[in-house]
């Protein structure tokens, strides 16, 4: 084996639990190769998080334009959108930071091979063509590694009796580079994705349909923000229906039908049409012809298992982070775990991931954020608990912005005043929840918020008020 071809840690993903792994690697002084088949950066960087951001930044300017501008004194008369542009912006934008990972690489002179790969043992890796995930080839190269690291991410999860064409049922992927803008859309899922996508489209003036399985819109979040969400959506002319079951989906020459009812009364049933499906009901680990199964690498729930702490797999040497890992499926978590995993196999000490203090961001408008504890989880724990919260409505800045719907809500423990959890919905909260993580990290209690001067006027205050409501003595509303 030629020297060059030896490392101390083969990484096997470029998305954000990969690179972020592989730079942190290289920064501790270890020989490092990231094998990638398809783009750096992964789904995150190159269809998902980031390219959807600049699509929902382009919703949000148009939306404000075409129905807000007056409210302004700014006359914007006969606008208009020129959808294959949309879709330009956002995907150039994901270029340029494609671009960056692979400057980021030679930076830290981490080796990039594109390729598809396969374990054949603990410590060996072959690399075969990208597309040749049956390894029907021959391997181009063989690598050897001290050390394993998966995160090759996850797929999304297909509708039983209709898997994704790539054309009427599709995923997120195409949901974002659509060569046409359709005129209805049905939405299957009101997580992140489905939301965001649903925000998105009926901006640009597509008519959408979200369907919710459970019984609320976010079903994850708190019970205040999905009834804030509903509230948002219908007066945004979305129309949701939460508490239905898709009992059947199909294409036509025309679109897709899909037959739905409400899950408590699957006889009452109702037909939707529309031109395109997207399915957002979860993901599974991507693991397709990484490894065989003689190999021995534990599967639990569709993906891979590891030891919470290490992430090491039950072989010796391979270790796993990101979605490919399991839930929280969120690109930040990735990166997390990838950072303490090499920390630690490289002999150094790491701050273990506190997984009731991750924060949950969903760019729909308004935003949606929130970490630690719904008022339904206190409840269901038996916690005795004080609430805070401020509406939008009350603070200045947001008045000064227009942006006056939504809430901060901040959950403590009624003896010690710990901040138990904090839910927003409103203008940027997607930035106002790193206070709060950073209040849970260091146990804040809500008396320590309220005794840090926020600065006026800024929405960050919303979080402050909400704080002072824990006690009893809200100021400005």
């Amino acid at each position: 084996m030629p020297e060059g071809m030896s490392f101390d840690l083969v990484v096997i993903g470029g998305g954000p639990g990969g690179y972020v792994g592989a730079i942190r690697a290289a920064q501790l002084g270890l020989k490092v190769a990231c094998i990638e088949r398809d783009k750096l950066g992964g789904v995150c960087l190159n269809y998902g998080c980031i390219p959807t951001k600049a699509l929902l930044a382009g919703a949000e300017f148009y939306s404000h334009l075409k129905h807000e501008a007056g409210n302004w004194g700014i006359q914007a008369d006969n606008i208009r959108h020129n959808w294959e542009k949309v879709i330009q912006r956002s995907r150039g934008v994901a270029g340029q930071l494609n671009k960056g990972v692979h400057f980021l690489f030679k930076k830290n002179k981490i080796t990039h091979i594109e390729g598809h790969a396969f374990i054949p043992a603990a410590g060996s890796v072959q690399v075969f063509d990208k597309d040749d995930v049956d390894r029907k080839g021959k391997p181009s190269q063989t690598l050897t590694a001290k050390n394993i690291l998966i995160a090759t991410g996850a797929y999304p999860r297909e509708m039983p009796g209709a898997p994704f064409d790539g054309d009427k049922i599709i995923a997120a992927k195409e949901a974002m580079m659509m060569a046409e803008q359709p005129k209805k859309l049905l939405i299957v899922g009101s997580g992140a994705i489905g939301m965001e996508f649903a925000y998105f489209y009926n901006a640009f003036g597509t008519e959408v349909t979200v369907i919710e399985m459970l019984d609320r819109l976010m079903p994850i979040e708190d019970g205040e923000v999905s009834k804030e969400i509903a509230k948002a959506f219908k007066k945004q002319g979305i129309k949701t229906l939460p508490g239905h079951k898709t009992l059947s989906l199909e294409t036509t020459k025309a679109g897709i039908k899909a037959v739905v009812a409400p899950t408590n009364n699957e006889s009452k049933t109702q037909t939707i049409e529309a031109d395109k499906v997207l399915v957002a009901i979860g993901v599974k680990g991507r693991y397709d012809g990484l490894f065989d199964e003689s190999l021995g690498l534990v599967i639990f729930k569709d993906h891979i298992k590891v030891e919470k702490h290490t992430y090491g797999t039950n072989i010796p040497g391979i270790y796993a982070v990101g979605d490919v890992i399991g839930p929280p499926w969120l690109a930040h978590v990735a990166s997390e775990e990838a950072i303490v995993c090499v920390e630690l196999l490289a002999g150094h000490h790491a701050t273990p991931i506190d997984y009731d203090s991750v924060p949950g961001c969903t760019y729909c408008h308004p935003q949606v954020a929130s970490i630690g504890l719904t008022e339904e989880a206190c409840k269901d724990k038996g916690i005795d608990y004080t609430v805070g919260k401020f509406p939008f409505a009350a603070s200045g800045k947001a008045q000064a912005l227009g942006q006056t719907q939504g809430f901060t809500k901040i959950i403590t423990d009624k003896k010690h005043g710990e901040i138990l959890g904090a839910h927003m919905i409103g203008e940027n909260v997607t930035e106002l929840i790193a206070e709060m993580g950073l209040a849970r990290r260091l146990e804040a209690t809500g008396a320590e918020i309220t005794a840090t001067m926020h600065a006026h006027p800024t929405l960050s205050e919303a979080v402050m008020e909400a704080a002072l409501g824990t006690e009893g003595r809200m100021i400005h509303s």
